[in-house]
């Protein structure tokens, strides 16, 4: 005959002393762990001995790279904060966006992308500052980009990156007048203005990009015949006009002489 014997449950008692002896075992454990792990962060072993930068740098070289974003990396290879090492990288003049990875055992690798300017950033109180490829304005020294021969974007916050987008649009029309456009202007109320190199102005009015696109190129079309006319450089355009437009040619004038006015 076998003989099956019962097991004895544990009193309630009993039970609760093994789960709080079990949570503090576990608790016990957490804690160790997360002091370990707090001080191999601090530990002066494991630092970071080597940094690598990748990307296509014009602006920035390795050198100056170390010299301003290395004084503000805190930890070793464990606890560097990678979010505090990209920030670093990225409040240096020119970067417009890191990324930051560790290479076991003591390197850092780093790659950049740099800000390419695409015109200067003039604001409503005046200050100067820079506008990238895709229309964000950003700071740097003015002085870096003195002999590029950027055009200004001249208008209300926030609207940079419709500027740029109107003004590459605007430049196939200005260079079919054999010009380039030096400042494209938006008021506050919404008017576009073209200052040419060649010292015209144009004023292409209020609407959508595709509107102003229209007058222009209607007015480029149409002002040789004016030229025929009247073969003088161009100063002044009205393009506001739905049905047509308004010039002002450099020495010429509709007015009579006052001599002929009184004859």
């Amino acid at each position: 005959m076998i003989m099956a014997a019962a097991l004895t449950e544990l009193p309630p008692d009993v039970r609760l002393m093994n789960g709080l002896a079990q949570a503090a075992f576990i608790a016990l454990a957490l804690l160790l762990l997360g002091a370990a792990l707090a001080w191999a962060a601090r530990a002066p072993w494991l630092p970071i001995r080597q940094l690598r930068i990748e990307g296509e740098l014009l602006r920035n070289n390795a050198a100056t790279l170390r010299a301003n974003a290395m004084p503000r990396l805190t930890g070793n290879f464990i606890g560097m904060n990678l979010q505090q090492a990209r920030a670093a990288f990225e409040a240096v003049p020119w970067v417009r966006q890191a990324t930051v990875t560790r290479v076991w055992p003591d390197k850092l690798v780093v790659r950049l992308v740099e800000h390419r300017a695409a015109a200067l950033w003039q604001a409503e109180d005046g200050s100067e500052r820079l506008v990238n490829m895709q229309g964000e304005v950003f700071d740097a020294n003015l002085g870096d980009v003195e002999d590029d021969d950027l055009p200004t974007l001249a208008g209300p916050a926030g609207t940079s990156l419709r500027m740029l987008a109107l003004l590459h649009k605007l430049v196939p029309l200005a260079q079919a007048l054999d010009a380039e456009i030096n400042t494209l202007t938006l008021s506050g109320r919404g008017s576009w203005r073209a200052e040419l190199d060649s010292g015209a102005v144009l004023e292409l009015g209020r609407g959508s990009d595709e509107e102003i696109i229209e007058r222009g190129a209607r007015f480029v079309r149409t002002l040789g015949q004016v030229h025929q006319a009247y073969p003088a450089p161009l100063e002044y355009a009205d393009l506001r006009h739905a049905q047509g437009y308004a010039v002002r040619l450099r020495g010429i004038t509709t007015l009579a002489p006052a001599a002929a006015r009184k004859k």
